[in-house]
């Protein structure tokens, strides 16, 4: 993929918004740790419509994810986890997003990478559980349903603005 000066602009402007999302107060008392609602992560629902913001929100994360107790660590396995899995997510779950449910109120593609991406939040869990001591399974749940409800909100909100703003630009 080549990136034009315009692409790395919006690249730049995606991932600074996922850190002002992540970082502002009161949004960042749930940024981190055992139970973590990040609004931030529904501008993974970009990159169905253009694969280049697949490095604008893993950069985003990696910034996000300077101040956390973790600090490089959890810039290394959030980031490599955010490429990963909405890479892979965005792959698996792109071709469903023509099908609508709940009343035409979301898409297909974009409920199913919900629940996917959510429940990729094991490697986050393993994180905690190792290098804090938390425990892994309920950390595990806690992140996941922070990390679905934060998707579904963004599936509904972009799938919205996608149908009203051309997004692969």
């Amino acid at each position: 993929m080549t990136l034009r000066v315009k692409d790395m602009a919006q690249i730049a402007l995606v991932a600074a918004l996922y850190v002002v999302l992540t970082l502002t107060p009161p949004l960042n008392a749930l940024s981190y740790g055992a139970i973590q609602f990040r609004l931030a992560e529904m501008l993974y629902f970009l990159v169905f419509y253009n694969r280049k913001y697949l490095y604008a929100v893993t950069l985003g994360c990696v910034l996000a994810n300077i101040p956390s107790s973790l600090g490089p660590i959890d810039m290394v396995v959030g980031g490599l986890s955010t490429f990963v899995f909405v890479g892979l997510g965005v792959w698996l779950f792109k071709g469903f997003t023509k099908e609508r449910i709940f009343g035409g109120l979301l898409n297909k593609g974009f409920f199913f990478f919900a629940l996917f991406f959510a429940s990729s939040m094991v490697t986050i869990a393993a994180e905690l559980h190792i290098i804090l001591k938390l425990p892994f399974f309920m950390t595990w749940v806690t992140v996941a349903l922070g990390e679905l409800l934060s998707l579904l909100i963004g599936a509904i909100l972009f799938e919205q603005i996608g149908r009203r703003i051309d997004l692969t630009q």
